[in-house]
């Protein structure tokens, strides 16, 4: 029989959720093809004879293009059955139903999906998060790591960059996030021998570095320093990056010498604002003190700092906003945030813990399907016309491959009507590896 798996896209990077899935979909004796259509097109003999579809729906953007592309796939494939699994897919779960998708699974998905394409009744309990015996991915029939998001170095040079994940899940509860519907603060480990045999393969094929893709590197951290302790022996020359909360940077501040001396070259983490009362809202547990300490540490070991912003919340004010963009640039982290973070909206999905704010009626408008997302206003309707022109420009500006600082003064100039100059000079652009790919949601 066979099976073909669709990613439409990931972030740039090679699809863990393709290539996990694709490993017990063969174990069971499946002829198995996948598709990541981010980098290639739909070949038109994939879907022939296909028994199973699935769509891997790891993220909004994935679950919007899968979502317009099913007709043509249910078309193709009018004898197959379909189903949608990962992070996002739950969340959807009555849209993609009506959609024409048979089955739909959590991101613990590989068990439940084997049995779905093997016929086996086994319907998952709702609110449950499965405990899976990981098994290595199977990576083959994917395009190679070079066609992927590359780490740019600072002085001009890049390396291939592979993509694997040592754990699932969250134990923490940010409002905004949309693991926290579906975990409820529960994370799984995969075990250190699968993730390094996974790093193993892609060095293979050419990894020079690897991103961590865990939704925070340290809800483990003794399993995390096992797994870079392990990968530094066998590899001393492979860098990594991970994401970790400002919380857990700071509770942890004394792991980060050696992540850093195991080659770890660059944290993401989200920050999401710098103003107090927007991280309550958000419950992110960190203040903006934290964050400077954050900056500080990182600093001082010489790793760098990719910190991911909300922009654009129904609490942003016309003084927060560009006090915020000067903050970047007197921390002279202009070279360290990708130029869409200045125009991220808040995006509020479907169970999204926001809906529980007492303030939600004030701003919260109706769920649009097409945009699988809860439609909100700023209760001052200028801070709304602000994030189309700061989206805009940025996407005219990338567009033309304007660097970070020529985006920055723009956007500074567009915040400040007065004409209020940057505080200090723009920093230069590349001082620091950033993933030429930065795209988040």
């Amino acid at each position: 029989m066979r099976a073909v798996l669709v990613s439409t896209y990931e972030m740039g990077r090679q699809p863990f959720g393709l290539a996990s899935p694709a490993a017990w979909l063969r174990r069971a004796g499946f002829e198995v093809r996948t598709a990541d259509l981010s980098r290639t097109q739909l070949a038109a003999d994939t879907l022939q004879d296909a028994a199973l579809v699935g769509l891997f729906l790891p993220m909004h953007t994935a679950t919007r293009l899968a979502l317009r592309l099913l007709p043509a796939l249910r078309d193709a494939a009018a004898h197959a059955r379909f189903c949608a699994f990962g992070l996002y897919a739950p969340l959807h779960r009555g849209q993609l139903l009506s959609a024409g998708v048979d089955a739909v699974f959590g991101p613990e998905f590989e068990q439940e999906l084997t049995d779905f394409a093997l016929g086996r009744s086994n319907p998952p309990v709702p609110g449950e998060v499965p405990r899976l015996r990981f098994i290595l991915p199977d990576r083959s029939g994917l395009p190679a790591l070079p066609r992927y998001a590359r780490l740019e170095l600072p002085d001009g040079g890049s390396r291939v960059t592979g993509y694997t994940e040592a754990s699932r899940g969250c134990k923490h509860l940010c409002r905004h996030c949309p693991i926290v519907p579906v975990y409820q603060g529960q994370f799984r480990v995969v075990p250190e021998a699968v993730v390094l045999a996974d790093i193993r393969q892609q060095v293979a094929q050419g990894a020079e570095h690897i991103t961590f893709g865990d939704p925070d590197f340290l809800n483990g951290p003794t399993h995390a320093l096992r797994i870079v302790r392990a990968l530094h022996r066998e590899f001393p020359a492979l860098s990594y990056d991970a994401t970790i909360k400002v919380e857990h940077l700071l509770r942890h501040a004394a792991l980060l010498p050696e992540l850093r001396a195991t080659g770890c070259v660059l944290v993401t983490t989200a920050v999401e604002s710098l103003d107090d009362a927007v991280l309550q809202c958000l419950r992110k547990q960190h203040s903006r003190a934290d964050f400077d300490r954050v900056l500080e540490l990182t600093r001082g070991l010489g790793l760098a700092l990719n910190p991911t912003w909300v922009a654009f919340t129904p609490w942003t004010t016309r003084a927060s906003y560009p006090a915020w963009l000067r903050t970047i640039a007197d921390c002279e982290l202009v070279d360290q945030v990708a130029p869409v973070q200045y125009g991220i909206r808040l995006l509020i999905p479907a169970g999204s813990l926001l809906l529980e704010l007492p303030d939600a009626p004030a701003w919260l408008g109706e769920y649009d399907a097409e945009r699988l997302s809860y439609r909100w206003r700023h209760p001052d309707p200028a801070m709304d016309t602000l994030a189309e022109e700061v989206q805009a420009l940025v996407a005219r500006a990338s567009k033309a491959r304007r660097s970070r600082a020529e985006i920055f003064a723009e956007i500074y100039a567009l915040a400040h009507p007065n004409g209020a100059r940057l505080p200090t000079p723009a920093p230069a652009r590349a001082t620091v590896p950033y993933l030429n790919e930065p795209w988040f949601c």
